[in-house]
């Protein structure tokens, strides 16, 4: 798949020298690192002497063409961003024209409905990955702590079950906290914590079902976080997932004054950091925003082609039941704000706690926003199916549990 993102290669098809003039004002790719990283004015000091293994990790020589790469022929066109932008806006236009098909209301309705809960997450995510581009990886990485710990695995399940974004936002700093270089076990954590676990519908999830399962879903989701991470770093350190190749190794006389003062530097008002944080932040976002669009418009043709009714009726406390909950929260894509009713509705209509759990849980585990997004950044198969296979198998045999 051909992706424009900004630059990364140069027409011999080898990484691009930042010091080139014809380069110099090239836009950031998950090749090149952030436009900031350009500037060695503005770049923190601690991402510096990473830019060159970033490209050579990502692009290939001529010899080597990888139709999955970053680094796509110059001028191509990322049509599965720009048709799934398209239809989504399609959809949103056609809500309030009112015209067309039943089938077109639906689709519209579905896209609208669902864009108007993610927009502000979706933005505040873009903002998020633009600041998180200032900071230099060694603060990130001694705010998450060591990979392969237990102590930063808990960090990282902490961090992404308190950040108060919906799952779209929480989608895009997971994969900019692994730019960073954050261990494969620690994303894993950060994003089975977090779609739902934000402070506001933790509030909301206790008004529809209670404060004691509220509390249990919350500590079992950290549980699945901290076990699944656990064993995703355990892989890695054993051959068979691989490492991050950004991960940074700490100098023992490292102080987080100096980077968080290097951050500082590079998110202040004035000096351009505003432009360039929108800058960063839209080119870094680039391979999420494709996926998050093409599961909306995914999502509003499921929603106008297959009845509801077919789903609500089978979601009862049975095996079957729970079943068909991992699949439908599989196919369809909910926003963590949409994920709360239905899953209250699933455990006092249907009776079916471990149901309303899986239907939760199930979407960060099985999501193809989230598997694609991960591919997409990992550049490894085995690493993205890891967070399925790893996360899915537990949150059945709660789900199950909860049910008896």
């Amino acid at each position: 798949m051909l992706v424009a993102m900004g630059g990364g290669c140069d027409k011999s098809g080898q990484p691009e020298d930042p010091k080139r003039p014809e380069h110099a004002e090239a836009a950031g790719s998950c090749c090149g690192g952030s436009a900031a990283a350009k500037d060695p004015k503005k770049e923190p000091a601690g991402d510096r002497a990473n830019d060159p293994g970033e490209e050579a990790a990502c692009c290939h020589s001529a010899d080597e063409p990888d139709e999955d790469s970053c680094c796509g022929s110059k001028g191509s066109v990322d049509w599965l961003l720009w048709g799934s932008l398209a239809l989504v806006a399609a959809g949103i236009a056609g809500h309030f024209i009112g015209l067309g098909p039943k089938w077109w209301h639906t689709f519209s309705h579905g896209c609208y409905e669902l864009m108007s809960k993610a927009w502000w997450g979706i933005l505040i995510g873009i903002a998020a990955v633009g600041v998180l581009g200032q900071v230099p990886k060694e603060v990130v990485a001694r705010l998450l702590g060591k990979g392969g710990s237990m102590g930063g695995i808990v960090r990282a399940t902490l961090a992404g079950t308190l950040l108060d974004l919906c799952n779209h936002g929480i989608l895009m700093v997971g994969m900019q906290l692994y730019r960073k270089g954050a261990s494969l076990g620690q994303t894993i954590a950060f994003l089975v914590s977090s779609p739902w676990n934000s402070l506001s519908l933790t509030l909301i999830l206790i008004g529809l079902i209670g404060l004691k399962w509220t509390l249990a879903f919350v500590g079992l989701s950290m549980l699945i976080g901290i076990i699944s991470g656990r064993i995703a770093d355990a892989l890695v350190k054993a051959g068979r997932l691989p490492a991050n190749s950004n991960e940074v190794e700490l100098a023992s006389d490292y102080r987080l004054r100096d980077g968080l003062g290097e951050a500082w530097a590079g998110i202040r008002p004035g000096d351009g950091n505003l432009g360039r944080i929108v800058r960063d932040g839209l080119s870094e976002s680039k391979m999420i925003l494709r996926w998050i669009f093409f599961g909306i418009a995914m999502a509003g043709a499921i929603r106008a082609f297959v009845p509801t009714e077919i789903f609500s009726q089978y979601f009862g406390p049975t095996l079957l039941g729970l079943l068909l909950t991992l699949l439908a929260t599989t196919v369809i894509e909910v926003c963590s704000e949409g994920s709360s009713p239905v899953a209250a509705d699933l455990l006092n209509r249907a009776g079916a706690p471990g149901n309303a759990f899986t239907f939760l849980m199930a979407g960060a585990a099985t999501d193809y926003t989230e598997i694609m997004a991960l591919r997409e950044t990992t550049r490894s198969w085995k690493a993205t199916f890891a967070l399925p296979l790893i996360t899915t198998p537990q949150v059945l045999v709660i789900a199950w549990l909860l049910n008896g």
